[in-house]
């Protein structure tokens, strides 16, 4: 009897010999993990893959935020939003963070961001957008923070389009071009995989290889002679000699795309001052540039009837396109300057109609409608 006690107890002994042993190398382990950092760099690449849902292309990532050392976190803002969610470097004492947020352009409460992108089409070049390229319907803005906006059709869902906005919120040290080519890659990508996940069949782009942004601020592109353009202004080198009656013998015009939900063209006085802005929007776009009341005939600077606008029937969408020329002013805190003194009815609506005319034969749009003034 002794000796089978004596067994007993040395098999307890055993398994409590193997228990410490067991608990000894899990703390040994816990110890090497914390302090070479691979928890974190695990708990970090989880939250990545997670972000927006799972929703997150990360191919841009690291030439976005210029770091693979990368952390994120859901917004959550509401609003109407799909998803949103943040990405920032997880490398101590670095700058870089980006968001990224999803809607349907069919929710009624259209987020604020893309309606407040079309209320200053009057202020100088303020709303003035280059095409993200690489046959995506995007555009990116740089006004404050580099912003990219990507609006997929759903083709299998007409009148249903998803809104993917992506916003340097703090800018990296590192090469600008790739920064912001990452970002429009993010952004894309993350439309593009959202699109693919929720069933909206949509036409996407290749692959963004370099991502060019307009000027920064209030800046504009250099003007050229009205007669040379050959981007987006230049359905209106027929009107240079009218144009140069009218005080605006330049263009700052942008790449010619015939993908991008937002063309803008400005009109430039010979003292390099932008005088009129001539717009087109599309899809999405056109739907938050109609909900940010900016869309109206008399719906100008202070109220006046120095614009005109139209609209066009274009396939693919069932939001009509929004064409809009408008006379520019300059604000200087309370001062507020017209670079262009009169604003002539009979040349803004010919060059709205060449500039429509134009971008609806660019895009297979008909039913193309001068809107009278109100």
């Amino acid at each position: 009897m002794s000796t089978m006690q004596n067994k007993s107890r040395l098999r307890r002994r055993r398994a409590g010999w193997y228990l410490g042993i067991f608990v000894a190398v899990l703390a040994v382990t816990a110890q090497v993990l914390y302090s070479t950092g691979a928890y974190d760099s695990w708990r970090n690449a989880r939250s990545v893959d997670r972000a927006c849902g799972g929703l997150l292309a990360q191919g841009g990532l690291p030439d976005a935020l210029q770091s693979s050392q990368l952390r994120a976190e859901q917004l959550d803002s509401g609003h109407g939003l799909l998803t949103d969610c943040m990405v920032k470097r997880a490398d101590s004492g670095a700058d870089g963070a980006l968001t990224v947020s999803l809607q349907w352009s069919k929710d009624t409460a259209v987020s604020t961001e893309p309606r407040a992108w079309f209320t200053d089409v009057s202020s100088g070049v303020a709303a003035q957008a280059a095409p993200l390229g690489a046959g995506w319907p995007g555009i990116v803005r740089n006004r404050t923070d580099e912003t990219v906006m990507v609006t997929l059709d759903c083709q299998n869902a007409p009148g249903k389009a998803l809104i993917a906005l992506g916003v340097l919120i703090n800018k990296p040290d590192g090469a600008a071009p790739a920064v912001l080519t990452g970002l429009g890659r993010v952004t894309a990508e993350t439309a593009q995989k959202a699109a693919a996940t929720y069933g909206c069949h949509a036409n996407a782009g290749a692959r963004l290889k370099e991502v060019n942004p307009p000027p920064a601020g209030s800046q504009g592109r250099p003007p050229a002679p009205l007669d040379q353009s050959r981007g987006s202004c230049a359905a209106l080198r027929g009107l240079a000699p009218q144009a140069a009656r009218n005080g605006v013998p330049q263009a700052m015009e942008y790449p010619a795309d015939s993908r991008t939900p937002q063309v803008n063209c400005y009109l430039v006085t010979d003292t390099d001052k932008p005088g009129y802005g001539v717009y087109a929007f599309y899809g999405a776009a056109a739907k938050a540039f109609r909900a940010s009341g900016e869309s109206g005939s008399s719906a100008g600077p202070g109220g006046t009837n120095d614009r005109a606008s139209a609209t066009a029937t274009c396939p693919g969408s069932t939001e009509p396109a929004a064409f809009l020329i408008t006379r520019l002013r300059e604000v200087d805190m309370n001062d507020v300057t017209y670079p262009v003194p009169r604003y002539s009815p009979d040349f803004a609506n010919a060059a709205l109609k060449a500039f429509a005319d134009n971008e609806a034969k660019q895009r297979g749009c008909s039913e193309v409608r001068m809107v009278a003034a109100s």
